[in-house]
């Protein structure tokens, strides 16, 4: 059967569509950590931050189901639901970014604040690291490094090296912020001197897709110094590390005690629903709103709203943020307890964990898709990222329990002994 549906969906979808796993799972249900394949079989998901509060919570369920029985529409008419939601939002910021545009993509949300980045400065050059994503809009696939845009990289965008805990940039990790530091500043001077100018920064507080590097709490202190310096936008990419995943706080930049003058939010942020926002400071909304004339059809409906606040209710009611502090320190402690000559590194914050792995000094991307795979086969999903493929990534769920930890460390012990 699910083969047949894997032809049928390459028939109608086209090649190269990508599934996760040699044999891709056939998902049909979900609920809280949990996720069952059509023949039955049980996963416990350990990849999945975008049904952040468990997979089909009833709450969120409820909030959507109602919300669609009564009325959904544009934000081209007045409804509270935008205004309330924006509001409970905007005051989980310990910052100024207090204006919001809902959208439907974390994408959209990127391409979004380049666009503000732009307007406020009048500059169009953009940076970003060297082994990042944040999207596939035409603007924002010119950041990430998985495959280059047609016609190679344009011109107003630079890449710096991407901070690393094994191979740190600067070759210290005392010194990797401040060389970090020095690297967006070459770029940014490259770009004046090219006539593009400077505009902004993106970057992910947890370095995610760089593979999740340990880096202490004021390592992005010199770079944002130096971004303001040179009168250029900080955005922070909160798509993955946001709404408390990594513990202690709302967000990946307020645990780095940075103020990023753009927020950009998606996966997490309804719980799978298809919502998304940009959240600016005042004076950058202002600004891009003169600059361009923005409207997004479905950012912002009533049945997005729902959804998004109702995910709001679980992480409060539930305190899924100290959960995940709680139980991601287990978590990280119990990963320390794998042994295997190729873990190069163990590191994670909150629900957000990583296992890096090197056979002889180098990078084993083989060795991390085995055990991938192998988990996938006994019950786990999980996936793997970093520059090299050979970073082991742990996203589970946010309700995720000491019990699930225990369950998770098993199959991986097993993985790695095989």
């Amino acid at each position: 059967m699910s083969s047949n549906l894997a032809e049928r969906r390459a028939a109608v979808l086209g090649p190269n569509v990508p599934t996760f796993y040699d044999s891709p799972v056939h998902l049909v249900k979900g609920e809280g950590v949990w996720a069952w394949d059509a023949d039955g079989c049980k996963y416990l998901d350990c990849y999945n931050n975008v049904p952040h509060v468990g997979h089909c919570h009833p709450h969120v369920v409820a909030a959507i189901a109602t919300q669609a029985a009564k009325l959904n529409t544009h934000t081209r008419y007045l409804h509270s639901g935008i205004v309330d939601y924006c509001e409970r939002l905007t005051a989980k910021f310990q910052t100024q970014v207090d204006q919001v545009i809902m959208v439907c993509s974390g994408s959209e949300a990127n391409d979004i604040a380049l666009r503000m980045a732009q307007a406020m400065t009048g500059k169009t050059g953009l940076i970003a690291t060297d082994n990042t994503y944040h999207g596939n809009t035409m603007a924002v696939s010119q950041l990430s490094s998985r495959k280059p845009p047609i016609g190679g990289y344009a011109s107003h965008i630079r890449h710096i090296p991407a901070p690393d805990s094994l191979r740190p940039v600067g070759g210290t990790a005392d010194g990797q912020a401040a060389a970090f530091a020095q690297e967006l500043q070459t770029a940014i001077d490259d770009l004046e001197a090219s006539g593009h100018g400077f505009s902004g920064f993106v970057f992910c507080p947890t370095f995610a897709n760089e593979g999740l590097p340990d880096l202490p709490r004021n390592f992005m202190k010199p770079a944002e110094q130096v971004v303001k310096a040179a009168g250029g936008i900080l955005i922070a990419d909160e798509v993955q590390p946001g709404f408390g995943r990594c513990g202690e706080t709302w967000w990946g930049h307020e645990w780095l005690g940075i103020s990023p003058d753009v927020v950009t939010l998606g996966k997490p942020m309804a719980n799978g629903h298809p919502v998304a926002a940009v959240v600016a400071r005042a004076e950058v909304m202002a600004k891009f709103r003169s600059a361009f004339g923005y409207f997004n059809t479905f950012g912002g409906n009533p049945v997005s709203c729902a959804a998004a606040a109702a995910t709001l209710d679980v992480i409060e009611q539930d305190n899924l943020i100290e959960n995940a502090k709680s139980v991601g320190a287990v978590f990280l402690h119990e990963l320390h307890s794998i042994e295997h000559p190729s873990i190069a590194s163990r590191r994670g914050r909150g629900l957000f964990l990583a296992l890096e792995l090197e056979t002889d000094g180098a990078a084993d991307a083989d060795l991390a898709a085995h055990v991938v795979e192998f988990a996938r086969n006994h019950g786990l999903l999980m996936g793997r990222t970093g520059r090299n493929r050979n970073v082991l990534k742990l996203r589970p769920p946010m309700p995720f329990s000491n019990e699930n930890v225990a369950m998770a460390c098993d199959i991986l012990q097993a993985a790695f002994k095989t």
